[in-house]
């Protein structure tokens, strides 16, 4: 069978308004359920014959079954449209692996895939952090959101009812809990924040330590700063006074001379005075080495 069937961009969406949820959903309501003879009749058209009509059918009958699972996940934050675009991913899944002899619906088949889409995509997309990296996590995950649904923060009982509940050590449901009640913060702050008493504004980069901050670095780095400038002057009082014009025409003016300029001045090749420059600067490191 062909590849394309799983591809998310298929042409297998009811017509309607681009961007509009609800008109998608009034949309794939109004697509007649499939009865189960004809259900059966296409998945062995596409099992035997790879037909990506029967396919497309299939697909199309059972979108809005994909709606109402999405419609689950809206807790999370996430847009319902992006819910129902995974869980439409994992029910083109499901058409291609579909079985007619098994002798049972493909709803029933197709809810494990469907599921297992928008699993994955409300753990990539719900935190910046990663909260849920195992099997035992996802199963905890969503399970405890659904019992923090009705509870506050667990008891300690609470906590070992879940843990035995989920096949799970209460030290994980304890860690979890803390996952699921914290809050993703920006690390710079937003564009309109303002300083006030509440301390809105207030973010990681800014208990980040100045460079200036500390009194003893500011002092250290201004002495060194003057020992170099010292330095820098008393080896080119050390030069002669072309080698010295030559250097600072070349390095230590805004409106640096090239060595055709010099060349020119002197009366002599612009290799002539690339030896000068070079035997020069070799004098002055060792003139200011500490």
């Amino acid at each position: 069978m062909s590849t394309a069937l799983v591809q998310p961009n298929m042409n297998l969406m009811p017509a309607g308004p681009v961007g509009s949820v609800d008109a998608y959903m009034q949309a794939v309501s109004s697509i007649p359920v499939l009865s189960q003879e004809e259900e059966r009749a296409l998945a062995v058209r596409l099992r035997d014959q790879g037909d990506l009509d029967a396919a497309r059918q299939l697909v199309l009958s059972h979108l809005r079954f994909v709606v109402h699972i999405a419609r689950g996940y809206m807790g999370y934050g996430l847009q319902l449209g992006d819910l129902i675009q995974e869980g439409n991913v994992g029910l083109m899944k499901a058409v291609k692996r579909f079985d007619p002899e098994v002798g049972v619906r493909l709803v029933s088949f197709a809810v494990h895939w469907i599921r297992a889409e928008i699993h994955e995509f409300v753990l990539r997309n719900w935190r910046v952090v990663k909260v849920a990296t195992t099997k035992a996590q996802r199963k905890l995950f969503f399970n405890l959101r659904k019992a923090k649904k009705h509870l506050g923060w667990l008891s300690a009982e609470e906590t070992r009812v879940v843990a035995e509940d989920l096949g799970v050590s209460p030290r994980d449901v304890n860690e979890m809990e803390r996952r699921l009640s914290s809050r993703d913060l920006a690390f710079d702050p937003a564009p309109n924040a303002t300083d006030d008493e509440d301390g809105g504004a207030f973010t990681p980069a800014a208990y980040l330590p100045s460079p200036e901050a500390d009194p003893a670095v500011s002092v250290e780095t201004a002495d060194w700063e003057e020992a170099s400038a010292t330095r820098l002057r008393l080896a080119l009082d050390r030069l002669d006074d072309r080698s010295r014009h030559i250097v600072e025409s070349r390095w230590l003016t805004e409106n640096k001379r090239t060595l055709q300029d010099l060349a020119a001045e002197y009366g002599v090749s612009a290799e002539r005075i690339r030896q000068l420059e070079a035997n020069a600067i070799k004098k002055m490191r060792g003139l200011m080495i500490i």
